[in-house]
């Protein structure tokens, strides 16, 4: 599956049957070093495939059992997350609507749909979503109809939609229970709490006019620290939610497009961002020192380069040391 050419230390490298846009690490205790990903085809028939990763020989094993089609490329995957062996195996996808699918050794079965869309039975497209570790039956979805939709999977319901923006929401991410973020094409980052739904905060916008914000982290271990980034733009903007709308720092030292951005689990001090240029830089950004930075020039403590534009980044959520970036047919691994 790797090319000797692209057997460095450190860097592990899966070659896959078409394009790669989404992916995700799984999280069980007993499937270490799985992870997901999803083809980007230009035509209604896409895939996600299961692959594992083994540390000790540096190879990638995979099953053509686990490979699932999807219709259309799916726009964000993520694997159930829960440590607990005894919790279910399933994977979330979007695209055209939410689905849940059940993993079983030998096979991959769609489990639910889910329809936003009460009047028809069309559904707007899903941006992205995230799954929320502090209560495993809440996913809250982004879509293009300037909606975010928070999501009850035990009983498969709409536990509140909020109309979140004034153009397409793109993004969405948790900062704790209740209370997650959404950016969006109207240029704007704003944080939501489920307990007063009328109500919403700008805590950022793009000082580029009518430009979206595409992408928004928010730091799980840190939530006062969050991520986000505009479209065709070369910044990584770091926000302290105590202090709104001025950002903490700019992480400027990519040469292209920042494409996706990914925290460090857990100790949440650093955070990986990928780009156009063909880079992925890991930046230590919550320091004893970092407020001095604010405003500075901001180096990166490491970069790898890859051979074309990077388009994902995931950090793994159990194993600290790595991070998964996708590019062209290639899942990479690094080692930092």
């Amino acid at each position: 599956m790797q090319s000797p050419s692209e057997k460095k230390p450190g860097v592990y490298t899966y070659i896959a049957q078409w394009p790669i846009y989404s992916l995700a690490w799984s999280l069980r205790h007993d499937k270490k070093s799985r992870l997901a990903i999803g083809s980007f085809l230009e035509d209604c028939c896409n895939k996600v495939e299961l692959v594992h990763f083994n540390p000790d020989t540096s190879d990638f094993t995979t099953d053509s059992r686990l490979i699932f089609d999807h219709p259309y490329a799916p726009t964000n995957v993520m694997f159930l997350p829960s440590e607990d062996t005894a919790s279910p195996d399933i994977i979330a996808t979007s695209g055209d609507y939410l689905r849940i699918w059940d993993i079983h050794d030998d096979r991959i079965e769609l489990k639910t749909l889910l329809n936003g869309n009460k009047s028809s039975e069309f559904n707007s497209p899903i941006t992205s979503f995230d799954w929320a570790d502090f209560d495993i039956r809440r996913v809250a979805t982004s879509s293009v109809d300037t909606t975010c939709t928070i999501w009850d999977l035990e009983k498969e319901t709409v536990d509140a939609q909020l109309v979140a923006h004034d153009k397409e929401v793109y993004d969405v991410s948790w900062g704790g229970y209740n209370v997650f973020a959404s950016v969006s094409g109207d240029g704007s980052l704003r944080v939501f709490d489920l307990r007063d739904k009328e109500k919403s905060t700008i805590v950022y916008e793009n000082p580029i006019q009518d430009c979206p914000l595409l992408r928004v982290e928010w730091n799980k271990a840190d939530p006062r620290f969050m991520a986000t980034l505009g479209m065709d733009s070369n910044k990584v903007v770091i926000l302290d939610i105590r202090f709104p709308t001025t950002p903490l720092m700019e992480l400027r030292k990519h040469k292209g497009s920042v494409n996706a951005i990914t925290w460090a689990p857990f100790i949440g001090r650093q955070l990986c961002s990928v780009g156009d240029d063909s880079r992925a830089l890991v930046w230590e950004v919550v320091s004893s020192d970092f407020r001095s930075a604010v405003g500075g020039d901001v180096e990166p403590e490491m970069w790898f380069g890859s051979t074309a534009e990077i388009n994902q980044a995931r950090w793994s959520p159990v194993e600290l040391d790595w991070i998964a970036i996708g590019f062209l047919n290639k899942l990479q691994l690094l080692k930092v």
